[in-house]
């Protein structure tokens, strides 16, 4: 039987935060640009194939495992597993006071 496809999607918290992310990065560095830009792509794109491979996101209240985040290069990513789907929810810089949901 083939296993059905997981799909990635972005809310727009994620993604505004990400562009503000490349900007940043753009005015520093055009290879931490993209670096860092396509390593946080990379890795969101591989939760397709894996979508639990990453923990429990800690900063979330009464999480039953749906919730969960990694880090990249400083930048926190969180996500929610529903169904067939990976919601992006929000990438935060980890110098940040981390936010309780």
């Amino acid at each position: 039987m083939a296993k059905k496809k997981i799909k990635v999607e972005w809310r727009n918290e994620a993604t505004i935060h990400f562009y503000e992310i490349l900007e940043y990065l753009e005015k520093e560095s055009e290879k931490a640009l993209s670096i860092v830009g396509n390593a946080i792509l990379d890795e969101i794109e591989s939760l397709i194939i894996f979508p639990t491979k990453h923990p429990p996101d800690r900063f979330k209240k009464n999480n039953t495992g749906n919730f969960r985040a990694f880090v990249i290069y400083s930048y926190r990513i969180s996500y929610l597993i529903e169904n067939d789907i990976v919601y992006i929810l929000r990438i935060r810089h980890t110098s940040r006071e981390p936010l309780e949901y």
